[in-house]
């Protein structure tokens, strides 16, 4: 994934490919509709909501042909039935995802908010209402995207102009969470998941009051290998505390085990908890990403 400049969060190429795409949750919600996903479809009692390009394998019977007449392209009506399982993005804007970057890789940053800026756009094309939630040690300014993907845009402006900063706090920002949004949902967490206190405790205690957790981790090489040689000052990201190490060959591979070792904690805990967990390297391409690990479902 490459470095946020002028260019958008995700090319056209990109977005054409996504609204094939859906998120799905495995939960079932008391109240509301959920566990399949497959609510936006012809039928009486739905109201139609939007288009979007036809795709081989949708339904005829939802081609809107008086524009194919004019415009000679497919589209396919999409209709809306309510109500929707929340879906909340919670994106980790702490000090720590600037982070850890090599000559030439994307911040951790940067492909975080690619990411996010995909997932919704997804949610989006398939009518549902997503919520983009920043988060360092609070919870930052929230904001809602619905409405098809013509309400793309302001979200993307406001994925663009976020700045990273401050500590990781993940029990402060579980217990906030909580007390804003009580009705259960889908929330995906995108994080480095660096917290000195600890992020699996608070994280697992979402689910404990019903919400389905999908835990998307960003890393960078030099997360997992630093680079360097001899003795080392290092400096924390977030506290600015320093400390000094003496780094060889085995330290790093030490580095590393103990950094695989907390990336296999988190996915187990998401497992455990009736979650998902995948895994993202900056140094992977936001469609390898899409299409890889994440692994969503296809909408035919």
């Amino acid at each position: 994934m490459n470095t946020v400049g002028d260019a958008p969060l995700v090319d056209a190429e990109l977005l054409a490919r996504l609204e094939r795409l859906t998120l799905e949750w495995r939960a079932c919600f008391l109240g509301i509709a959920g566990g399949s996903n497959s609510s936006r479809h012809r039928g009486s009692g739905q109201e139609f909501f939007d288009h979007r390009h036809f795709h081989v394998g949708d339904d005829l019977r939802d081609v809107n042909w008086r524009a194919y007449m004019r415009f000679e392209r497919l589209f396919l009506k999409m209709f809306q039935l309510e109500p929707r399982v929340p879906i909340r993005v919670l994106l980790d804007a702490s000090a720590s995802m600037t982070a850890g970057c090599r000559a030439g890789e994307a911040a951790k940053f940067d492909c975080a908010r690619r990411l996010a800026a995909a997932l919704i756009y997804i949610a989006l094309v398939q009518l549902d209402s997503i919520l983009l939630q920043p988060f360092s040690d609070h919870l930052q300014r929230p904001q809602l995207a619905s409405g098809g993907r013509s309400h793309f845009a302001p979200v993307e402006a406001r994925l663009r102009g976020l700045k990273a900063g401050g500590r990781t706090n993940f029990a402060a920002v579980v217990r906030e969470y909580l007390e804003q949004h009580p009705q259960p949902g889908l929330a995906i967490v995108i994080s480095d998941f660096l917290d000195d206190s600890g992020s699996l405790q608070p994280l697992a205690y979402l689910s404990s009051f019903r919400h389905e957790i999908m835990l998307v981790q960003i890393w960078s090489e030099e997360d997992r290998l630093p680079t360097g040689e001899g003795e080392l000052e290092l400096i924390h990201s977030e506290t600015g505390a320093v400390m000094k190490m003496a780094l060889d060959e085995g330290a790093r591979e030490a580095h590393a085990r103990a950094f695989d070792h907390h990336a296999s904690e988190v996915r187990a805990m998401a497992v455990r908890n009736g979650g998902r967990y995948a895994s993202i390297s900056t140094k992977m391409r936001l469609e390898e990403a899409i299409f890889g690990p994440l692994a969503l479902r296809y909408k035919f």
